[in-house]
């Protein structure tokens, strides 16, 4: 059985990766390019350069690349002969771990890229418990860096994920637009937009359906007490059987101000 998608935001565009997607987005540069373009909005191979310290050569060429998957495009109107402009074709990437199984290169891609982004988020998290003293007392009490140890099934973990999507879309429907700073090709590449989003591996939980036993009809009754019996024994076995599928699941609940350019946590490996 296919595990459903979590459902798309309204607010932000939303690109559900592919095998050649993230195949092409598993690389240090291409990964900070796009992230780049989603903070800042639309620059020029120059421009991100300059912002990413490395050569305009290899920027361009990888924006290139991207751009044959979707993933950018060439803001022709707006550019030159000598200055070629380019933007995210949207803000949030989406997979699931469960996608790739039958393509070890892709999966291998998925990989690369659930490190990447568990490098940001505890940069990120580091940056924060070094400047929250500079911050008034009223944001440092709001903060949260918590987390959870709990014993889920799949199913239930899926439903636990789901909610929280809905809560977090809840609130971005009822917030001021995060929009992007003036200008392109600025320093501090940014990750806003770039999470994950529903790329859990998803487990497909046993539900433990219980088969319905079908009564007999005896003479005088009309086998309703049977039904029922069935039907309990049914449930008490769908309970068992969830019981023994399910683990325990750490979550980790991290929010905090973020002022200025989001850092971008730097990969090892040449950017070319």
């Amino acid at each position: 059985m296919e595990t459903p998608r979590p459902p798309a935001d309204p607010a932000l565009s939303q690109v559900w990766l592919d095998g050649d997607k993230i195949r092409m987005l598993a690389h240090p540069l291409r990964a900070r390019l796009l992230l780049a373009l989603r903070a800042n909005g639309p620059a020029t191979a120059t421009g991100l350069a300059q912002a990413l310290h490395t050569n305009t050569g290899a920027t361009s060429y990888h924006l290139r690349q991207l751009a044959q998957v979707g993933l950018v495009v060439e803001e022709t109107e707006r550019g030159t002969v000598r200055q070629r402009w380019w933007r995210a074709m949207h803000q949030i990437s989406s997979w699931r771990g469960t996608d790739f199984d039958d393509d070890p290169d892709a999966r291998a891609a998925a990989d690369w890229l659930y490190r990447y982004a568990l490098r940001i988020h505890a940069e990120q998290a580091e940056g924060w418990v070094a400047a929250q003293h500079t911050y008034p007392a009223q944001w440092r009490d709001a903060s949260d860096l918590s987390d959870y140890l709990l014993r889920l099934t799949p199913r239930r973990l899926r439903e636990l994920n789901d909610e929280l999507h809905a809560v977090v879309r809840r609130y971005r429907e009822t917030s001021s637009p995060i929009d992007p700073p003036a200008g392109a090709g600025t320093d501090g590449a940014g990750t806003d937009g770039a999470g994950t989003d529903g790329a859990g591996t998803d487990g497909a939980g046993t539900d433990g359906a219980g088969t319905d036993g079908a009564g007999t009809d005896g003479a005088g009754t009309d086998g309703a007490g049977t039904d029922e019996a069935a039907e309990q024994a049914a449930e008490q076995a769908a309970e068992q059987a969830a019981e023994q599928a399910a683990e325990q699941v750490l979550l980790y609940l991290h929010s905090f101000p973020v002022r200025g350019p989001i850092l971008l946590a730097v990969p090892g490996g040449e950017d070319s």
